[in-house]
C-alpha cells in the first residue's frame, strides 16, 4: 500500500500519478478539506489559476483506487522491516494504517519574526488571515496591513481586499533585487503573467504598497512602519497608521516533523532553512520514502506540483522523463531566485525590546534569552533553552526555535552548530496528543 501524507499540490499530484498507474493509494491529510494552504477553500478554490485544483480534487474523489482520510493528525510513524506503521488521530480516536511506501508532502507554515506587539490581539500571519477568510468566510478586520516579504503577500492582500477590507502591503525588499535573477525569470515566463494579474488586482482594489519597510511595532491598533536595510535592520521610523489587523510573514518554514521521525537526511537550503535531501526521483535517504514539495525546499505550488508528479511516478516504478526533470529544474531555479530576492537577515533583532516575547508558548522574553547568555553563561541555544524553557511549549519550537538560535548566536558571537539547528526541528512525537487515547490501546483502530 502506498500512502501519501499531505493533500496540498504536491500530495495531490503524487496521488494522481500513483492511481493512474493502477495502484491503490491512501491520502491522509490533517485538514478537513483537500488543497493545502495554497488551495484552501470552503466550497471552491478561487484566485490565480485556481482551475488547476479541480482536476486534482476529482482524481481523488472519483477514483475507486484512492482512499481519502481528511482530518487525521499523524503523531508518529514506525519503521518495521520493509514496511511502515502510521499512527494517527481522527475523531478523538487513535488509528493505524500500514504502508509499504510513503510519499511525504507535508508542506510548510508561515515563518514569524517577533516584534513588539506581535502577540497582541489582531496580530497574525498572512497564512492565518487567509485561513480565517478562506476557511471560515470571515474577514479578520476592516483595515489590514499585510507585511513581511515574499510573493505570498499578494494573494493574501488581494483576497482580503476583495472581501471588503482596506489593505496595505508593507514589503521589506525592493523589487529591483529581481535584476539578479533574470535567467530564472526568462525560463519561467508564466511568472510575468502572474505578476500582471496581481498588479491589476492591486490597482483595481486600491491596495497601496511600501518597499524597503517593515512593521516594527503594533500596539493599541497603531502600526509602526519603519524603513529597514537589506538585512532587516531598523533604519528610521517611516510612519504610524491605525489598523485593526497586522498580518506579518517572512516566507515559510517546512514541516519536517514526520521525515525527521523516519530518519530522512536533513540538510540546509541556501537561506539556512532545514530541508530534506532527495535524489533526482524525489526519493529520500530512507528506503521507500519519497518527499515532495516545500519540505525539499520552499518553491511554491508550481514546483510542488512537478515534484509530486515525479515522486508518484517513481514510487510506482514509472519513468519520470526528460520533460518533467527539465520542468523541475526551471521551477527550482525560480525558487532560488525567490531566496535571493527575499532574504531574511538577522537585523530584525534591532526591532526588539527586552520585554518582547520570543517564545510565545512559554512566554520567554528577548531579555530573558539574552540574560541566559550574559548572566547565566549559556554557550548554546540548547543551554539557553534549558535555562529559559524557550521552545519547550506546545509548538515544540516550530515557531520560535530558529529565532532563539539567532538571538543566542548574536550574543555568544558565534554560529549555532548545524547539529543543534537540525535537532531543534526534530521531535519523537509529531503532534501533541492526550495519553488517555493510548491507554491499553483501547481506542486503537486499524484505518
Amino acid at each position: 500500500m502506498i500512502v501519501v501524507i499531505g493533500a496540498g499540490p504536491a500530495g495531490l499530484a503524487a496521488v494522481r500519478q500513483v492511481s493512474q498507474s493502477g495502484n491503490a493509494v491512501v491520502l491522509i491529510d490533517a485538514a478537513p478539506r483537500m488543497g493545502g494552504q495554497y488551495w484552501r477553500h470552503r466550497r471552491e478554490v478561487t484566485g490565480y489559476r485556481s482551475a488547476r485544483a479541480l482536476p486534482l480534487f476529482t482524481s481523488v474523489l472519483e477514483n475507486a483506487l484512492v482512499t481519502y482520510i481528511p482530518g487525521a493528525q499523524i503523531w508518529s510513524i514506525e519503521k518495521r522491516a520493509n514496511a511502515f506503521l502510521i499512527n494517527y488521530l481522527k475523531s478523538g480516536s487513535e488509528h493505524q494504517i500500514h504502508a509499504s511506501k510513503i510519499i511525504l508532502a507535508t508542506g510548510a507554515y508561515d515563518r514569524s519574526l517577533p516584534f513588539p506587539g506581535w502577540t497582541s490581539p489582531g496580530a497574525m500571519t498572512p497564512g492565518a488571515a487567509q485561513a480565517i477568510l478562506k476557511g471560515q468566510g470571515v474577514v479578520p478586520g476592516n483595515s489590514i496591513v499585510v507585511s513581511g516579504t515574499g510573493p505570498f503577500l499578494f494573494p493574501v492582500a488581494t483576497a482580503l481586499a476583495e472581501a471588503g477590507a482596506k489593505v496595505e502591503i508593507v514589503e521589506a525588499h525592493s523589487p529591483m533585487r529581481w535584476i539578479l535573477s533574470l535567467p530564472a525569470l526568462l525560463l519561467n515566463p508564466g511568472k510575468f503573467a502572474e505578476l500582471f494579474y496581481y498588479a491589476k488586482e492591486m490597482i483595481a482594489r486600491r491596495i497601496g504598497i511600501s518597499f524597503g519597510s517593515a512593521v516594527t511595532r503594533f500596539e493599541n491598533g497603531i502600526v509602526e512602519i519603519s524603513k529597514v536595510s537589506s538585512d532587516l535592520s531598523k533604519l528610521s521610523l517611516k510612519k504610524s497608521i491605525a489598523s485593526d489587523v497586522v498580518a506579518t510573514g517572512w516566507g515559510f518554514q517546512p514541516d519536517v516533523s514526520l521525515g525527521g521521525i523516519l530518519g530522512c537526511q536533513e540538510i540546509f537550503d541556501r537561506d539556512g532553512t532545514v530541508i530534506f535531501s532527495v535524489d533526482s526521483n524525489q526519493q529520500s535517504s530512507v528506503s521507500n520514502v519519497w518527499i515532495a514539495g516545500e519540505a525539499t525546499g520552499i518553491g511554491g505550488a508550481d514546483l510542488a506540483l512537478i515534484e509530486g508528479e515525479i515522486a508518484g511516478r517513481s514510487a510506482v516504478g514509472k519513468s519520470v522523463g526528460v520533460i518533467r526533470r527539465f520542468t523541475r529544474f526551471r521551477k527550482k531555479l525560480f525558487a532560488k531566485a525567490l531566496q535571493r530576492s527575499y532574504p531574511v537577515g538577522i537585523g530584525w533583532q534591532s526591532w526588539l525590546e527586552a520585554e518582547t516575547l520570543i517564545c510565545r508558548c512559554e512566554e520567554v522574553s528577548h531579555g530573558e534569552i539574552c540574560n541566559s547568555v550574559v548572566e547565566l553563561g549559556a554557550e548554546s541555544a540548547r543551554t539557553s533553552k534549558l535555562f529559559t524553557r524557550a521552545g519547550m511549549g506546545l509548538c515544540q519550537g516550530r515557531v520560535c526555535a530558529r529565532n532563539v538560535n539567532d538571538v543566542v548566536a548574536t550574543h555568544i558571537g558565534a554560529e549555532i552548530s548545524d547539529t543543534e539547528k537540525i535537532s531543534a526541528h526534530n521531535r519523537p512525537i509529531a503532534a501533541p496528543l492526550p495519553l488517555g487515547l493510548l491507554a491499553d490501546g483501547k481506542n486503537r483502530k486499524n484505518g
